[in-house]
């Protein structure tokens, strides 16, 4: 029953995500949007708050990974139990599905009135600018990895927050510490976004891409299973690399 818990939180958590992250890209990609245009420090913004916002909703129950490169990540430094990877995965890839349907009824009306099928497959997944495997798979594994050593790097420091003969772990842990987790996603956006839309979470881009798929979305174009496998391969290395960084460092001794 306790494991249960934290799948749903897993569950939740992920479809928050995509919901608010997956919005803002259709927010400023369809037609008639009233933020239609707004550019990439919007959508970089809109996604690092989605993660905040999703690790402050179930982060007190399931440690709020959202993201089976981080489940990865922990599990292979043994940071997390192996039992429970399985689980958690499957949650977050469930969970990504129902955000981007979510997604979908929430810009129901807009969906028919866009030409651009590619601009549509951007709500739900991610594409490069420059389409080449070895450099694409490349950034995103160097993403993933910071994404994973700066979680690791926040955590680390929840144990040294005191006020005197206060501690203050807690207040940081759940408190503090999702929002520098959205932080770091922006960062990342901001700086290693470009190349792919930086999926940087394999759920985030196998779920949405999944619903694209099934939903009957007006003139929505191809999938691109050719390049799914780049943001599941890449943020899955990238995760194990980060988290062994921060390992074999010592940093979290």
């Amino acid at each position: 029953m306790e494991n249960m818990s934290v799948y749903l939180a897993e569950f939740v958590g992920t479809a928050i995500l995509i919901l608010l992250g997956g919005g803002v890209v259709a927010g400023v990609s369809l037609a008639r949007s009233k933020a239609l245009a707004a550019g990439w420090i919007v959508v970089t913004f809109g996604w690092g708050m989605a993660v905040a916002m999703a690790v402050y909703v179930v982060g007190a129950v399931s440690g709020g990974h959202i993201n089976p490169a981080v489940t990865l990540g922990l599990a292979s430094i043994g940071e997390f139990e192996w039992a429970l990877v399985p689980g958690y995965i499957i949650s977050q890839l469930l969970g990504a599905i129902v955000g981007a349907c979510l997604v979908f009824l929430a810009y129901f009306a807009h969906w028919r009135i866009t030409d651009d099928p590619e601009a549509k497959l951007g709500v739900f997944s991610t594409a490069p600018g420059v389409r080449n495997p070895v450099a694409n798979l490349t950034t995103e594994i160097i993403g993933t990895a910071m994404l994973v050593l700066g979680v690791l790097g926040i955590g680390g420091n929840e144990g040294s927050v005191t006020k005197g003969d206060a501690d203050l772990s807690a207040l940081f842990a759940h408190g503090l510490a999702p929002l520098l987790v959205g932080l770091l996603v922006l960062a990342i956006g901001l700086s290693l976004g470009g190349p792919t839309g930086y999926a940087i979470n394999p759920a985030r881009d196998l779920g949405p891409r999944i619903a694209h798929a099934l939903l009957p979305i007006p003139g929505k174009g191809s999938s691109d299973w050719g390049y799914a496998w780049i943001p599941v391969v890449g943020p899955l290395v990238g995760g194990v690399i980060g988290a062994w960084i921060w390992h074999l460092t010592g940093f979290g001794a």
